[in-house]
């Protein structure tokens, strides 16, 4: 089983646009099961899940319950995803209190190993005990960035954070979100950015209505825009993940 995490150290960048259309992706050939991470509930909102209220987070990292126990199925039967929940506030709290806390997703999603093929974690933004720990349990890291100066500075920060992890290290794979190509500095990064690092495949995600619309439709684009900029753009994005993960 493989693990793709969308990860960003900042809100507001694509992060679970990415994560919901990665595994729409995902899942038309392998068994896939997005975890939605965020207490926010963006991907569970998409995707229209509900958790089971009776399970929290406490539950899942003590081993009390086991992620199986709460899958749920989505509309579309070759997708499934693990609800947000709002216990997920307090997941750092309770990975801080776990033997070997660094590990703890890790082992939790081993259990998942002979059901899946791929499992998308949606990460909540920051940088803490659960971002290092969700970094260790990932074969890859997602990393949506905008295109602006800051850009360079936030997959710093997170090449900083990996390369000082003491266990497994994910590979890193950035694209650049929300594009607006007749903004000068935008075109400018879409040339340099992949150019410039080795973490930055030539994907380009538009700023587009159709990535809001998702909110309206509650689907991944490829569902109702199938041959769009952007359903193509996630398209081409699986791809460099899949080659990462050498699917």
């Amino acid at each position: 089983m493989k693990t793709v995490a969308a990860y960003s150290v900042k809100g507001g960048v694509g992060k679970t646009s990415a994560a919901v259309n990665l595994a729409w992706s995902s899942s038309r050939n392998l068994r896939t099961l997005l975890w939605d991470l965020d207490p926010q509930g963006g991907a569970t909102y998409l995707l229209q899940t509900k958790p089971k209220p009776k399970v929290d987070a406490h539950d899942l990292v003590s081993g009390k319950a086991q992620l199986a126990d709460v899958v749920r199925s989505t509309a579309d039967k070759r997708l499934d995803v693990i609800p947000a929940h709002d216990s997920y506030r307090t997941l750092d709290l309770e990975l801080d209190s776990a033997k070997d806390p660094e590990r703890r997703l890790e082992k939790m999603l081993a259990s998942l190993a002979k059901s899946y093929d791929v499992v998308i974690l949606d990460c909540p933004p920051g940088m803490s005990l659960l971002s290092e720990s969700i970094l260790t349990a990932a074969d890859v890291a997602v990393v949506p960035l905008l295109p602006s100066p800051l850009s360079m500075r936030s997959l710093e920060q997170v090449t900083t954070m990996v390369a000082a992890m003491k266990r497994r290290r994910p590979k890193i794979v950035g694209f650049l979100s929300m594009v607006d190509r007749r903004k000068t500095i935008h075109r400018e990064l879409v040339e340099s950015l992949p150019r410039d690092s080795e973490h930055v495949l030539p994907v380009v995600v538009p700023y587009s209505t159709l990535v809001e619309r998702m909110g309206v439709e509650r689907a991944p684009i490829a569902t109702f825009a199938a041959r769009s900029v952007a359903a193509l753009a996630y398209g081409e994005l699986w791809k460099g993940v899949s080659a990462a993960l050498s699917l």
